[in-house]
Protein backbone atom coordinates (compact mmCIF):
# COMPACT_ATOMS: atom_id res chain seq x y z
CA UNK A 1 0.00 0.00 0.00
CA UNK A 2 1.22 3.50 -0.86
CA UNK A 3 1.13 6.23 1.81
CA UNK A 4 1.87 9.86 0.86
CA UNK A 5 2.26 12.68 3.37
CA UNK A 6 4.57 15.39 4.64
CA UNK A 7 7.47 15.49 7.07
CA UNK A 8 5.86 17.29 9.97
CA UNK A 9 2.63 19.27 10.05
CA UNK A 10 2.89 21.86 12.83
CA UNK A 11 4.46 24.79 11.02
CA UNK A 12 3.37 28.37 11.64
CA UNK A 13 4.34 29.37 8.09
CA UNK A 14 1.76 26.90 6.72
CA UNK A 15 -0.99 29.24 7.88
CA UNK A 16 -2.22 30.78 4.64
CA UNK A 17 -0.56 28.37 2.20
CA UNK A 18 -2.35 25.38 3.81
CA UNK A 19 -4.04 26.06 7.14
CA UNK A 20 -6.86 28.63 7.23
CA UNK A 21 -6.21 31.92 8.97
CA UNK A 22 -7.42 31.77 12.57
CA UNK A 23 -7.28 27.98 12.86
CA UNK A 24 -6.21 27.03 16.38
CA UNK A 25 -2.84 25.28 16.37
CA UNK A 26 -4.37 22.46 18.42
CA UNK A 27 -6.54 21.72 15.37
CA UNK A 28 -3.71 21.58 12.83
CA UNK A 29 -3.48 17.77 12.94
CA UNK A 30 -7.24 17.27 12.55
CA UNK A 31 -7.21 19.56 9.53
CA UNK A 32 -4.15 17.84 8.07
CA UNK A 33 -5.72 14.40 8.48
CA UNK A 34 -8.71 15.45 6.37
CA UNK A 35 -6.43 15.34 3.33
CA UNK A 36 -3.50 13.06 4.16
CA UNK A 37 -3.52 9.57 5.67
CA UNK A 38 0.02 9.60 7.06
CA UNK A 39 2.52 11.98 8.65
CA UNK A 40 6.17 11.77 9.58
CA UNK A 41 6.70 13.22 13.06
CA UNK A 42 9.94 15.15 13.34
CA UNK A 43 9.54 16.70 16.79
CA UNK A 44 10.51 13.31 18.20
CA UNK A 45 14.06 13.95 17.01
CA UNK A 46 14.35 16.91 19.40
CA UNK A 47 12.57 15.41 22.39
CA UNK A 48 11.56 11.89 23.26
CA UNK A 49 7.76 11.77 23.05
CA UNK A 50 5.58 10.84 25.99
CA UNK A 51 2.59 8.54 26.07
CA UNK A 52 0.03 11.31 26.61
CA UNK A 53 1.22 13.32 23.60
CA UNK A 54 1.03 10.37 21.21
CA UNK A 55 -2.28 9.25 22.71
CA UNK A 56 -3.77 12.69 21.98
CA UNK A 57 -2.39 12.68 18.45
CA UNK A 58 -3.86 9.26 17.77
CA UNK A 59 -7.25 10.50 19.00
CA UNK A 60 -7.18 13.44 16.57
CA UNK A 61 -6.77 11.24 13.50
CA UNK A 62 -9.19 8.84 11.79
CA UNK A 63 -8.91 5.07 11.64
CA UNK A 64 -6.10 3.76 9.42
CA UNK A 65 -4.11 7.00 9.76
CA UNK A 66 -0.44 6.10 10.16
CA UNK A 67 2.41 7.92 11.88
CA UNK A 68 6.11 7.40 11.30
CA UNK A 69 8.44 8.83 13.92
CA UNK A 70 11.95 10.15 13.54
CA UNK A 71 14.21 8.60 16.17
CA UNK A 72 15.49 10.93 18.83
CA UNK A 73 18.91 12.50 18.31
CA UNK A 74 20.23 10.67 21.39
CA UNK A 75 19.64 7.45 19.43
CA UNK A 76 21.19 8.51 16.11
CA UNK A 77 23.46 11.52 16.52
CA UNK A 78 24.75 11.59 20.10
CA UNK A 79 24.72 7.80 20.63
CA UNK A 80 25.49 7.98 24.36
CA UNK A 81 23.44 6.17 27.02
CA UNK A 82 21.30 4.81 24.20
CA UNK A 83 19.78 2.02 26.27
CA UNK A 84 17.80 4.55 28.30
CA UNK A 85 16.86 6.63 25.25
CA UNK A 86 15.67 3.62 23.27
CA UNK A 87 13.67 2.30 26.23
CA UNK A 88 11.90 5.62 26.77
CA UNK A 89 11.22 6.06 23.06
CA UNK A 90 9.81 2.55 22.62
CA UNK A 91 7.64 2.80 25.76
CA UNK A 92 6.02 6.00 24.47
CA UNK A 93 4.77 4.24 21.32
CA UNK A 94 2.13 2.16 23.11
CA UNK A 95 -0.84 4.41 22.19
CA UNK A 96 0.04 4.26 18.50
CA UNK A 97 0.58 0.52 18.63
CA UNK A 98 -2.72 -0.06 20.41
CA UNK A 99 -4.56 2.17 17.92
CA UNK A 100 -2.79 0.42 14.99
CA UNK A 101 -1.43 3.79 13.88
CA UNK A 102 2.31 3.12 14.04
CA UNK A 103 3.88 2.96 10.59
CA UNK A 104 7.57 2.72 11.44
CA UNK A 105 10.52 4.42 13.10
CA UNK A 106 12.97 6.42 10.98
CA UNK A 107 16.61 6.31 12.08
CA UNK A 108 18.25 9.22 10.28
CA UNK A 109 22.01 9.26 10.85
CA UNK A 110 24.29 12.24 10.24
CA UNK A 111 26.84 12.51 7.42
CA UNK A 112 29.59 11.74 9.93
CA UNK A 113 28.08 8.31 10.61
CA UNK A 114 30.29 6.43 8.17
CA UNK A 115 30.40 2.84 6.97
CA UNK A 116 32.68 1.33 9.61
CA UNK A 117 32.58 -2.00 11.50
CA UNK A 118 31.68 -0.10 14.68
CA UNK A 119 28.75 1.64 13.04
CA UNK A 120 27.53 -1.54 11.39
CA UNK A 121 27.48 -3.08 14.85
CA UNK A 122 25.52 -0.08 16.06
CA UNK A 123 22.84 -0.77 13.45
CA UNK A 124 22.53 -4.27 14.89
CA UNK A 125 22.19 -2.77 18.37
CA UNK A 126 19.45 -0.45 17.13
CA UNK A 127 17.56 -3.43 15.78
CA UNK A 128 17.82 -5.20 19.13
CA UNK A 129 16.59 -2.18 21.07
CA UNK A 130 13.65 -1.40 18.81
CA UNK A 131 11.52 -4.14 20.25
CA UNK A 132 8.90 -4.76 22.92
CA UNK A 133 10.50 -7.36 25.20
CA UNK A 134 7.27 -8.16 27.05
CA UNK A 135 5.35 -8.93 23.86
CA UNK A 136 8.14 -10.07 21.59
CA UNK A 137 7.12 -7.47 19.02
CA UNK A 138 9.79 -6.19 16.64
CA UNK A 139 9.07 -2.60 15.72
CA UNK A 140 9.43 -1.71 12.02
CA UNK A 141 12.41 0.54 11.34
CA UNK A 142 13.93 2.36 8.37
CA UNK A 143 17.48 3.72 8.15
CA UNK A 144 18.39 6.97 6.40
CA UNK A 145 22.07 7.38 5.70
CA UNK A 146 23.57 10.71 4.70
CA UNK A 147 27.04 9.49 3.73
CA UNK A 148 27.44 7.89 0.30
CA UNK A 149 29.90 5.33 1.71
CA UNK A 150 26.89 3.25 2.74
CA UNK A 151 25.70 2.64 -0.83
CA UNK A 152 27.04 -0.88 -1.25
CA UNK A 153 25.54 -4.30 -1.81
CA UNK A 154 26.88 -5.27 1.60
CA UNK A 155 24.87 -2.51 3.26
CA UNK A 156 21.66 -3.59 1.58
CA UNK A 157 22.31 -7.20 2.53
CA UNK A 158 22.92 -6.17 6.16
CA UNK A 159 19.63 -4.26 6.26
CA UNK A 160 17.77 -7.22 4.78
CA UNK A 161 19.30 -9.50 7.37
CA UNK A 162 18.22 -7.12 10.13
CA UNK A 163 14.77 -6.60 8.63
CA UNK A 164 15.31 -2.84 8.40
CA UNK A 165 14.22 -0.65 5.50
CA UNK A 166 16.45 1.61 3.43
CA UNK A 167 15.36 5.24 3.17
CA UNK A 168 15.57 6.50 -0.41
CA UNK A 169 16.12 10.23 -0.76
CA UNK A 170 15.85 13.06 -3.23
CA UNK A 171 18.25 15.87 -2.35
CA UNK A 172 21.03 17.94 -3.93
CA UNK A 173 23.27 15.82 -6.13
CA UNK A 174 26.53 16.21 -4.21
CA UNK A 175 29.01 13.38 -4.70
CA UNK A 176 29.27 12.76 -0.96
CA UNK A 177 25.52 12.38 -0.43
CA UNK A 178 23.15 9.50 -1.12
CA UNK A 179 22.16 9.35 -4.81
CA UNK A 180 18.47 9.07 -5.87
CA UNK A 181 18.27 5.29 -5.97
CA UNK A 182 15.25 3.09 -5.24
CA UNK A 183 16.10 0.12 -3.04
CA UNK A 184 13.86 -2.13 -0.95
CA UNK A 185 15.37 -4.07 1.96
CA UNK A 186 12.33 -4.88 4.11
CA UNK A 187 8.54 -4.95 4.07
CA UNK A 188 8.67 -1.16 4.43
CA UNK A 189 9.85 1.07 1.57
CA UNK A 190 10.49 4.74 2.31
CA UNK A 191 11.27 7.89 0.31
CA UNK A 192 11.99 11.41 1.60
CA UNK A 193 11.97 14.44 -0.69
CA UNK A 194 14.32 17.00 0.87
CA UNK A 195 14.42 19.41 -2.08
CA UNK A 196 17.41 20.24 -4.24
CA UNK A 197 18.51 23.55 -2.76
CA UNK A 198 22.23 22.98 -3.34
CA UNK A 199 23.18 26.59 -2.55
CA UNK A 200 21.80 26.35 1.01
CA UNK A 201 22.43 22.69 1.79
CA UNK A 202 25.75 23.16 3.57
CA UNK A 203 25.67 26.93 4.19
CA UNK A 204 22.59 28.46 5.80
CA UNK A 205 21.70 30.68 8.73
CA UNK A 206 18.40 28.96 9.55
CA UNK A 207 17.65 25.25 9.27
CA UNK A 208 14.55 25.82 7.12
CA UNK A 209 16.66 27.41 4.36
CA UNK A 210 18.00 23.99 3.39
CA UNK A 211 14.44 22.83 2.65
CA UNK A 212 13.24 25.90 0.79
CA UNK A 213 12.64 24.33 -2.61
CA UNK A 214 9.79 23.94 -5.09
CA UNK A 215 9.91 20.81 -7.23
CA UNK A 216 9.00 20.96 -10.88
CA UNK A 217 6.68 18.36 -12.35
CA UNK A 218 9.55 17.05 -14.48
CA UNK A 219 11.70 16.47 -11.39
CA UNK A 220 8.93 14.55 -9.65
CA UNK A 221 8.20 12.47 -12.74
CA UNK A 222 11.72 11.05 -12.43
CA UNK A 223 10.52 9.27 -9.30
CA UNK A 224 7.29 7.78 -10.64
CA UNK A 225 8.79 4.51 -11.95
CA UNK A 226 11.05 4.27 -8.89
CA UNK A 227 8.12 4.62 -6.48
CA UNK A 228 6.08 2.14 -8.48
CA UNK A 229 8.97 -0.31 -8.16
CA UNK A 230 9.16 0.21 -4.40
CA UNK A 231 5.41 -0.18 -4.03
CA UNK A 232 5.50 -3.49 -5.91
CA UNK A 233 8.31 -4.84 -3.73
CA UNK A 234 7.15 -3.75 -0.26
CA UNK A 235 4.13 -4.28 1.90
CA UNK A 236 3.93 -0.58 2.68
CA UNK A 237 5.63 2.29 0.84
CA UNK A 238 5.85 5.69 2.55
CA UNK A 239 6.52 8.86 0.59
CA UNK A 240 7.20 12.02 2.60
CA UNK A 241 7.93 15.53 1.38
CA UNK A 242 10.33 17.51 3.56
CA UNK A 243 10.59 20.76 1.56
CA UNK A 244 8.43 22.25 4.27
CA UNK A 245 9.10 25.99 4.04
CA UNK A 246 5.81 27.88 3.55
CA UNK A 247 3.86 24.74 2.76
CA UNK A 248 5.81 23.68 -0.31
CA UNK A 249 5.75 20.11 1.01
CA UNK A 250 1.96 20.04 0.76
CA UNK A 251 2.03 20.95 -2.90
CA UNK A 252 4.78 18.43 -3.59
CA UNK A 253 2.75 15.67 -1.89
CA UNK A 254 -0.30 16.64 -3.91
CA UNK A 255 1.70 16.55 -7.15
CA UNK A 256 3.10 13.12 -6.34
CA UNK A 257 -0.37 11.83 -5.49
CA UNK A 258 -1.64 13.04 -8.84
CA UNK A 259 1.32 11.65 -10.80
CA UNK A 260 1.00 8.27 -9.11
CA UNK A 261 -2.74 8.09 -9.63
Amino acid sequence: MLHIGTSGFSYDDWVGPFYPEGLNKRDFLRFYAQEFSTCELNFTYYRIPDVRTLEAMAAKTPDRFLFTLKANREMTHEREDTERAFAQFVAALDPLIQAEKLGCILLQFPWGFKNTPQNRDYLKLCRERLGKPRTGTVLPAVVEFRNREWITDETFELLRKLGMGFCCVDQPRFRSLIPPIAETTSKVAYVRFHGRNAAKWWKHDQAWERYDYTYSEEELKEWVPKIQKLESEAQDAYIFTNNHYQGQAVNTARQLRMLLG
